[in-house]
């Protein structure tokens, strides 16, 4: 049995409003054990023998089943969450700014945004299958990351978690 972080993307925001005691419910029903969620941003915990690819497919579609709407999961194993916490490259709190983990599961997506030229109030890095990201609060939405995750293309296989979400998480 394995621990795994699930990530939803978009719940919560932008229209797709979801219990997280529904998101639960629809998790047992497909069969995860031990489910809890963090915050309401869309962040499961659940225990599952399959692999990664089937436990983000399997949750993907109990949620779109339940919910009908377009669901798109990142699922990650608790150790390789932890490992892309602890590998952030920055300065993990900056007065003023946001530090960002984004989870990537397509290659050239990643690329991408790896790619990005960041803009004055930035910093992106690169990492193994994540870019790490600060920005200025106040610029969030101008930045290189913000205008470009905005872009439809990059829903199936993204979601970006502040850091400290992610250490809710690993709690």
């Amino acid at each position: 049995m394995t621990r795994y972080a699930a990530f939803l993307r978009g719940v919560n925001v932008g229209g797709v409003n979801l219990k997280m005691a529904d998101v639960a419910e629809a998790f047992e029903a497909a069969g995860f054990r031990d489910v809890r969620t963090v915050l309401a941003s869309g962040n499961v915990l659940l225990d599952s023998p399959a692999d990664v690819a089937t436990v983000r497919r399997r949750a993907e579609k109990a949620l779109r089943d339940r919910f009908g709407y377009d669901a798109w999961v990142l699922a990650y194993d608790l150790d390789t969450v932890r490992a892309i916490s602890q590998a952030y490259p920055f300065e993990r709190e900056v007065e003023g700014h946001h530090s960002y983990i984004t989870f990537v599961t397509d290659p050239q997506v990643l690329d991408e945004l790896a790619a990005l030229e960041p803009a004055d109030s930035e910093e992106i890095r690169r990492g193994d299958g994540v870019i790490y990201w600060q920005v200025a609060r106040s610029a969030t939405l101008g930045s290189a990351m913000g205008k470009t995750m905005s872009k439809k293309r990059y829903k199936s296989s993204t979601t970006t978690r502040n850091l400290r979400t992610v250490e809710k998480v690993l709690r």
